[in-house]
């Protein structure tokens, strides 16, 4: 069975540019750098993304994890990154429970509906560090877990 052909084309096209002898994955400062190249992320950026989706925590980022990366951001990283930047009002790069409180009663979904309180409760809950707060990566996943935008549409969802 070719397990391949459950990877989008994109995605093998893309994360192969920066293999070496065929095995399909990268250790780490190789995958910041992919990010960074291939979606315009500062290093902080890209390595809180890194860090995210390293799922087992190896330090390597697999094709599959790549995957689970352009799943939830796709070619939407610009978009989903200013909306976090806008929405972590001092700027420190994470968001405490107060900016995603508010941040997230600012957003609608792709329908034009603006969560319920207890939906923010929860997602912050469920999304946060143990202190609840919110990185980059994490955000990410919880647009994509909100299904505010399409991650392989060109352009975004996200309303404000």
């Amino acid at each position: 069975m070719n397990r391949n052909r459950k990877i989008p084309k994109e995605v093998i096209a893309l994360f192969d540019k920066y293999i070496e002898n065929n095995v399909r994955s990268l250790h780490k400062e190789d995958a910041i750098k992919m990010l960074m190249t291939e979606f315009g992320l500062d290093h902080e950026q890209a390595q809180n993304m890194f860090e995210t989706f390293d799922k087992d925590k190896n330090g390597i980022m697999s094709i599959w994890e790549f995957q689970q990366f352009y799943m939830c951001a796709g070619t939407c990283i610009p978009d989903i990154v200013a909306k976090f930047q806008e929405i972590d009002k001092d700027g420190s790069g994470r968001l405490d429970v107060e900016e995603a409180r508010e941040g997230l009663k600012s957003l609608k979904t792709a329908t034009g509906r603006t969560l319920t309180d207890r939906e923010i409760e929860f997602f912050i809950q469920t999304t946060g560090s143990d202190d609840k707060s919110i990185d980059l990566g994490h955000f990410t996943n919880l647009m994509y877990r909100l299904k505010l935008y399409k991650a392989d549409a060109p352009t975004t969802n996200i309303h404000a």
